[in-house]
């Protein structure tokens, strides 16, 4: 039996595939090792494709950062778009679901390092390090907004942000997370 990889119809991975590829085992690297300790040779190896061939897509360990940083948080704003724009579903569900694509991933030992890294090296990240956390609020509050009005929409979704960003720090799971953010999300909104 011929292994996914030996398929003849298989299409072979695009370009964006294989940026897709490197940068989700960039992220995990520094997660791993913290953006000091992460070599571009450790990259490479995660990524499976060699030195020379890392240094092909991104001129510098920075860069490789930034970009690795920018599709996860342009990732999570598009997932958190699509889930609030199902409104079919009760707010309480989309906004539960929106703070968990937005945060809750990022719960636990693993994920932890992930946010420590990114907020330890700001100046790496540039721009997106500051619009993608106001896009995020934005949607929550345009969310709210349609049942309660812009301006209680807006000190909703403040209260919302600080409690994530709280219970994040406390929590041990993202089951725990979750389970907490549900009892602060049924108050808020109520």
């Amino acid at each position: 039996m011929s292994s996914p990889e030996a398929d003849p119809l298989a299409s072979p991975p695009t370009e964006a595939d294989r940026r897709t590829t490197v940068l989700d085992s960039a992220l995990a690297t520094f997660a791993r090792f913290g953006y000091r300790k992460t070599s571009m040779e450790e990259v490479a190896r995660a990524a499976h494709i060699s030195r020379p061939g890392l240094y092909f897509l991104f001129s510098s360990k920075e860069a490789l950062f930034r970009a690795a940083v920018t599709q996860a948080l342009e990732r999570d704003i598009a997932a958190v778009e699509h889930v609030l724009s199902d409104v079919d579903r009760p707010l309480p569900q989309r906004l539960l679901e929106a703070f968990d694509r937005w945060a809750g991933r990022y719960v636990g030992p693993m994920a932890r390092d992930v946010a420590v890294v990114v907020e330890d090296n700001p100046d790496l990240l540039g721009e997106i390090a500051q619009t993608a956390p106001r896009r995020f609020e934005e949607l929550i509050t345009e969310a709210i907004a349609v049942d309660s009005g812009q301006k209680r929409a807006a000190l909703v979704a403040q209260t919302m942000i600080s409690t994530s960003i709280g219970l994040k720090h406390q929590a041990e799971s993202r089951e725990f997370y979750l389970e907490r953010l549900k009892v602060a999300v049924d108050l808020l909104v109520h």
